[in-house]
């Protein structure tokens, strides 16, 4: 069994300090040099495994690996049989286009993996033979002993063996939203891994305080390590749009390819032309019927999407996101940073005269103090607050201010008219309640001195101080729990009386149901201290004060977003390493629909996966959630067939963001890892932003839809065209030349002005789309034949019209059919504005800017092409006269009008579906 296999059988957690340094065969002296290169050589470097990066080559070939650029290239490839270099130059130059912007977004998994590596310290203080010294962290093997102090970036996962009031900044690993305690006492085996607090984790900092730990894993076998293993494996999910361009492609090209063998084998075997000229018409067919233009319009309308978003705060890394969002339907979210501000605030404090609420919330000493509401009547009507109150007319609570503010190393700060805490955000929780009453906490130290303190660590579960306050007075603040283990009494109206301890837990329990964090406070007369402050002196005889609730308060714009999601179809969901209680009262809060229970990390390691997909359907609030459960309710919800986003800002959720369909990072809070594994970056580290998001995301949806049923027909008519002559045996009305020039200079031109196509009003009151529905569905599929059949026989009436009735030659006839197409194309444009809504309006006509500058510019070029004489050499066409463009408008507005009526025909049946849906909804059950 190797090093490492040997390592990853023990719960360090668990183990005493003796039985971790006895199972590395180490000691507190540390190793010596000989014994840590031969660990190194057996354990290998403490740095993250990486993989061979894939040549650029050969991820520039992989963007041509798909079949939708495979039918451009045979596009090409048409053009140049059709002697047509210019046509073949410009199709290239769209694949080329499309594949260096795959080739640049491509690259990310690898990048994700880059940024967590760089989160491993340098450098490390490390023991060998005996003496302190700084070495490369990469040198680092099981068995070294290693100091760490404030501010270092802890270099391996270490067993703690001393600790001296020593804080750990754990977010990006846990989710935990404030500075966890450490101490070097052993905790059970089965404690989850936010509260393992005789451990330090490789990537994490310290936030106070200073240590001496003995390395247990390095390298790949870190959290840290584990998790970047997850992101190596964790497979990417094709977004539901390039699934559906797959699946069309593949399709297109199977027909596409038929279709051309069959029709030139019957125009060969059947009326016996020459094979030569039926080889070109198949060619031609081919190139009528692949939408040369569709690829580069999708990726347009994406791109497009992604500078849109980018300017409303939503960096969008990979395009096809952005049509992804559109369908989203679950967001598991973050808590700590994301759902809430990340700033602690004291809401409420409770004594035995009463409970007083805080109002105000982040650091700014801005709020004021109230009674809480104490009858039905004033909760009922909706109150927040009772009657506002001055804390000096409440000698108790001032007091108890005062106690806060001096047991307490925290500094409130004011710079570039922003406040901020120096030291433990909890602590600075109670410095702000005091600036709150106008207590100001450098005059209120100057004033009662500090004379010895015992700090806080999680061993104790307490701070102390020794403080000249009104006579020399033992300051103690902890752990409710811990604190009512140490008072005897509580500190009443008429003075200090027994403890009443059952009253105290339900007040503890009751802070916590509302999301709060509870701190308790005591005191006691100090006299007969001297000397330096023990911890016997703190932990009998203590008076309680009473008890203080902090949260962390809800973002004011989250709220919004939250009824926004709901309001959309979407379910927010909330993943994160906070407490269930604590957790479900901030979902709550929020908005969120189900908080009536949580799911921890515990119960979802039991649940196999079926048991948890069932679940993930019916609870919106997990708790002391690890990276990997995270990971198993995407893939969960994604089983039940959902469209997921996951948001978050540390390294803990990289798997889960990567895994996700839409993973959303924190921009600026977010860990490099995260953005790196995110589709998508919050500039503003702003929930709300996700809801405009998914708006823009299900309007790019729209308008591809809109411009496929829009190209599509081009492409029908001119298939049918060529298909039917061949089949008649009688002249092509239009030859595979001029079929490329439609395709690429009009139908590209047009198609382009529906990108630019405003979202429609009820686009965020719709659910989420199907994301199995295909692209093509039979109310699309209906109108591109219907549009079809009535260009085709607009085409070869023009063209019969010209070349039999009036007499004209056939290059007049072909143009004519060719203008004919064109024309009824951009009739057809003006219909294509909305899917089923009339377009018989000021605003349906003339309300789109891109419209109107686009059917101008073909107008343009058109007339061009028909007139100028190099462009009838080429295409081989001739002039038309004014009786025949009178043909030709009448002909597309006939097309305009039916398609319009038959738009009225189609909300007609809508109506008429829905109306008899009500009315069976409504009607009274049958006896």
């Amino acid at each position: 069994m190797s090093g490492q296999d040997e390592r990853k059988q023990a719960s360090w957690h668990a183990l005493s300090a003796e039985e971790t340094l006895d199972r590395l065969d180490a000691s507190q002296e540390g190793l010596g040099a000989e014994e840590a290169r031969k660990r190194l050589e057996r354990y290998g470097p403490n740095r993250l495994r990486q993989d061979e990066a894939t040549p650029w080559w050969r991820r520039l070939l992989g963007q041509f690996n798909n079949v939708l650029m495979l039918i451009l290239i045979v596009a090409a490839i048409a053009s140049l049989f059709l002697g047509n270099f210019l046509d073949a130059s410009a199709i290239l130059g769209v694949v080329i286009i499309i594949a260096l912007i795959g080739f640049i977004q491509e690259g990310k998994a690898e990048k994700a993996l880059d940024s967590i590596r760089d989160m491993l310290s340098p450098k490390a203080k490390a023991l060998r033979d005996g003496r302190q010294s700084e070495i490369d962290a990469e040198e680092l093997v099981p068995g070294d002993i290693v100091r760490v102090e404030g501010g270092d970036r802890v270099p391996a996962d270490l067993r703690l063996l001393e600790s001296n009031r020593l804080n750990a900044e754990e977010a990006a690993l846990t989710g935990e939203s404030t500075p966890v305690d450490k101490g070097a006492d052993a905790v059970d085996e089965k404690t989850e891994l936010a509260e393992r607090s005789s451990m330090l984790y490789a990537g994490t900092i310290v936030a106070k305080g200073t240590a001496t730990g003995v390395v247990v894993q390095t390298g790949s076998h870190t959290e840290i390590g584990r998790i970047s293993e997850m992101l190596r494996g964790v497979e990417q999910l094709k977004t539901p749009l390039v699934q559906q361009l797959d699946r069309a492609g593949r399709l297109l090209a199977l027909c596409i390819v038929g279709a051309a063998v069959l029709t030139g084998a019957f125009g060969v075997l059947i009326h016996d032309q020459p094979w030569t000229e039926m080889f070109m018409a198949s060619v031609g067919l081919a190139v009528a019927a692949i939408p040369e233009g569709l690829p580069a319009i999708v990726t347009i309308s994406l791109a497009l999407g992604v500078q849109v978003m980018a300017n409303k705060n939503a960096i969008v890394r990979r395009l096809p996101a952005v049509e992804t969002l559109g369908s989203i339907s679950t967001i598991f979210s973050d808590k700590t940073g994301t759902l809430t501000r990340n700033e602690m605030t004291a809401e409420a404090i409770w004594l035995p005269e009463g409970e007083f609420h805080l109002s105000g919330v982040g650091f700014a000493p801005e709020g004021k103090f109230h009674l809480a509401p104490n009858d039905e009547h004033e909760q009922g009507e909706g109150h927040e607050y009772g009657e506002e109150i001055a804390p000096e007319d409440y000698p108790a609570l001032t007091h108890f201010l005062h106690v806060g503010a001096l047991c307490n190393d925290a500094e409130l700060c004011h710079e570039d008219e922003e406040w901020s805490i120096a030291g433990d955000p909890t602590e600075g929780a109670l410095v702000v309640a005091a600036a709150k009453a106008d207590f100001d906490t450098h005059e209120l130290r100057e004033a009662h001195p500090r004379e010895d303190a015992i700090p806080f660590d999680s061993e104790r579960k307490y701070m102390a101080t020794l403080n000249d306050l009104d006579g020399k007075r033992l300051l103690v603040k902890g752990a409710p729990d811990r604190l009512l283990e140490m008072c005897e009494k509580e500190r009443g109206p008429d003075g200090d009386t027994a403890l009443d301890h059952g009253t105290w837990e339900k007040r503890i329990h009751e802070l916590s149901s509302r999301g709060l964090r509870v701190l308790a406070l005591a005191e006691k007369d100090a006299a007969d201290i001297s000397g330096g402050l023990e911890d016997e002196h703190a932990e009998e005889g203590l008076v309680l004060l009473g008890l203080v609730g902090l949260l962390d308060p809800p973002r004011e714009e989250a709220i919004e977003a939250v009824k926004n999601c709901q309001k959309a179809g979407i379910r927010p969901v909330m993943v994160t390493g906070d407490h269930a209680v604590t957790a479900r009262a901030i979902a709550d809060q929020l908005g969120f629909a189900r908080t009536d229970r949580a799911l921890s990390g515990h119960e979802i390691e039991a649940m196999s996966d079926e048991e948890l997909e069932r679940e993930v359907t019916e609870v919106d609030v997990y708790a002391r959630a690890a990276p990997e459960h995270k990971l198993r309710l995407v893939q969960a919800m994604q089983a039940r067939g959902g469209i997921c986003a996951m948001t978050g800002d540390g390294v803990n959720d990289g798997p889960a963001l990567k895994r996700a369909d839409v993973g959303v990072a924190m921009g600026v809070q977010g860990t490099e890892a995260a953005k790196e594994a995110a589709e998508m970056v919050l500039t503003d580290d702003n929930f709300a932003t996700i809801v405009n998001a998914v708006g823009e995301g299900r309007k790019v949806y729209d308008n591809i839809r809109k411009t496929v049923t829009f190209i599509l027909p081009t492409n029908g008519a001119e298939s049918l065209a060529i298909l039917i002559a061949i089949l008649a045996g009688i002249t092509l009305p239009i030859t595979g030349l001029q079929v490329l020039w439609v395709n690429m200079i009009t139908a590209v031109t047009l198609g382009i002005a529906l990108v630019f196509e405003h979202a429609e009003d009820n686009v965020m009151e719709r659910k989420p789309r199907d994301p199995h529905a295909p692209l093509l569905d039979l109310f699309m599929l209906w109108r591109v034949i219907f549009v079809s059949i009535l260009l085709v026989a607009c085409v070869f009436a023009i063209f019969s019209w010209i070349l039999y009735i009036q007499g004209g030659s056939p290059e007049q006839a072909r143009s004519g059919a060719v203008n004919m197409l064109v024309v009824g194309e951009i009739a057809y444009l003006i219909n294509s504005r909305y899917l089923l809504k009339n377009t018989l309006s000021i605003s349906g006509l003339f309300g789109s800017r891109p419209v109107l500058l686009a059917i101008g510019l073909v107008v343009v070029v058109q007339l061009g092409w028909t007139y100028l004489p190099f462009m009838q050499l080429v295409f081989g066409t001739s002039g038309l006269t004014l009786l025949h463009w009178g043909a030709i408008v009448v002909a597309s507005v006939a097309v305009y009008l039916i398609v319009e009526a038959e738009k009225w025909v189609l909300r007609r049946r809508q109506a008429q579906t829905k109306s008899d849906a009500d009315r069976i909804a409504t009607a009274p059950a049958a006896n």
